[in-house]
């Protein structure tokens, strides 16, 4: 027996709906594109998005503690713990203890890891500098501001411990 809670709607939702879809559909297709090139490397290695997130904030910021890391990437112990083991086990991160707290593992790339990160970056940063050329002048800024916006402000102080960034 039908119910007029189980009847297809047919109807798109619009922006009368009191969401704007056009820019949550830009985010959806802009990341999907964004992540497109480098998911097909890591496929290449047998890695994931994980592999690339943790790879990449290992090199921006060398010499990172797990504690850190977990707090930028805000994943569970578990999830970093098997990415991590095999990152360093396939020889692109090392583990060093901390120099005040021996129980303390802080991070660095090895030239590997570096390598890589890189090979992962370079698609990224193309397409990034192919949109931005598309765009009128004062348009990055506008494009930073929005995208540091979009962040919890307060996990915004996390953008500025980057080295060379434009997000202040």
């Amino acid at each position: 027996m039908s119910t007029i809670d189980d009847e297809p709607i047919k109807t798109p939702l619009t922006l009368d709906d009191g969401v704007d879809f056009a820019v949550i559909e830009h985010l959806f297709f802009a990341y999907r594109d964004f992540t497109a090139d480098p998911d097909a490397i890591l496929a290449e290695y047998g890695f994931g998005r994980a592999h690339h997130r943790v790879l990449h904030f290992v090199n921006r910021l060398p010499g990172l503690t797990v504690a850190e890391l977990l707090d930028v990437l805000r994943i569970t112990k578990q999830s970093l713990a098997r990415v991590l083991k095999q990152l360093i086990d396939d020889g692109y991160i090392v583990q060093v203890p901390g120099p005040r707290d021996r129980r303390q593992r802080e991070l660095y790339p090895t030239q590997k890891g570096r390598d890589l990160a890189m090979e992962l970056a370079l698609p990224q940063s193309r397409r990034i500098r192919a949109a931005l050329e598309e765009a009128e002048p004062g348009d990055v800024a506008a494009v930073e501001r929005f995208l540091r916006a979009m962040v919890n402000p307060e996990l915004r102080p996390q953008m500025d411990k980057l080295p060379n960034g434009r997000s202040k």
